[in-house]
């Protein structure tokens, strides 16, 4: 049996990084404009809200992972 002190410490399996958000598409509603967008690395995918042309966007959904990397 082994040890507790020597059982290796487990690793996280996925890499983090900061999302490079491209516009996919975009179109007006009541509340701002609805930005569908992908990151450029690896394809996650998210739907962003912007309600005035000079304030950024805000995520209005969770991101969705890509099943494969572009």
């Amino acid at each position: 049996m082994t040890a507790l002190h020597t059982r290796p410490i487990p690793r996280p399996t996925t890499t983090t990084h900061e999302h490079a958000w491209l516009v996919e598409s975009r179109h007006p509603t009541s509340e701002g404009t609805v930005l569908y967008v992908r990151c450029a690395d690896c394809g996650t995918r998210r739907v962003d809200l912007q309600t005035h042309p000079q304030t950024p966007p805000a995520a209005v959904s969770a991101t969705i992972g890509a099943s494969v990397r572009r």
